[in-house]
């Protein structure tokens, strides 16, 4: 019989989670905490990720901090052995780091479209690399590798072409190393997961930017009309996509690799 509650369990697993120090990271990192992961945090934001990691351990769980830039191939080098160091092993990697910028296409320039490619796009190439090299054998046994991509990576919107141009990239290359990874029998799974609009800063300068771009006339206006495109009715809370990160991270998940979950409360279905 499968046991349902077992399945969701995270005990004895090691998580590396980028982008850790703060909203959906954050969020991540302590549910995974939650489900017995030890947590390996890393971000730039060193102070705010100290504080993460020091309510993970007062809430029971095992965590440290490792201040990290995404871009830098060194620093995933030195990130995956420590946290091979710390904690002994590397199961899962949540590749949450990420940025976003808003202009017009005419206007933006090539230094931010570089920018933003080289965080959400590079950032998450050298994690699956440096991830794959840690988890498969005979360095280790497998693992799960999820990249946070977004419903930008599935659809357009006005003002926002060098972030959906990444978090597409993301998606693709998640598809990508699923089949690799599969193909050379390293026991990793690798999908993505596509949030719609989250109550965190960055959903709130994500509406924002539309009355920067003169797109709406005034903030509560955007909120209105992009809170509309969410059949469901309210924008996401970072639990909504620790959850499904959590169900993707788990043995539950565990024939399912190549694939997005979509967590958006209808916005791509209509």
């Amino acid at each position: 019989m499968n046991d349902i509650n077992q399945a969701f369990r995270l005990d004895g697993k090691v998580a590396l989670v980028t982008g850790g120090a703060r909203g959906i990271g954050a969020e991540i990192a302590k549910a995974l905490a939650q489900a017995g992961a030890a947590i390996f945090l890393t971000d730039v934001l060193e102070q705010v990720g100290v504080d993460t990691v020091a309510a993970i351990q007062k809430a029971g769980g095992k965590a440290q901090f490792f201040r990290h830039d995404v871009t830098d191939e060194a620093q995933w080098e030195a990130a995956t052995a420590a946290a091979v160091k710390a904690f002994g092993k590397l199961d899962i990697l949540i590749n949450n780091a990420g940025i976003e910028t808003a202009a017009l296409l005419v206007n933006c320039t090539v230094e931010d479209f570089r920018r933003v490619l080289d965080v959400n796009v590079t950032g998450v190439f050298l994690g699956v690399k440096h991830a794959m090299r840690t988890m498969a054998p005979p360095a280790g046994k497998g693992g799960v590798i999820i990249n946070m991509s977004s419903v930008a990576g599935l659809i357009g919107t006005t003002g926002h072409a060098a972030y959906h141009t990444s978090k597409g990239a993301v998606r693709l290359l998640t598809k990508a190393a699923a089949i690799e990874c599969a193909q050379l029998g390293t026991g990793i799974r690798v999908n993505s997961v596509h949030p719609a609009i989250v109550a965190t800063e960055m959903g709130t300068n994500f509406i924002q930017h539309f009355v920067d771009l003169g797109l709406a006339p005034d903030y509560a206006t955007a909120e209105g009309a992009i809170k509309a495109m969410h059949p469901i009715g309210r924008f996401g809370e970072p639990a909504d996509v620790a959850n499904g990160v959590l169900y993707l991270a788990s043995d539950a998940a565990k024939w399912v690799t190549g694939t997005e979950l979509v967590l958006d409360g209808g916005f791509t279905a209509a």
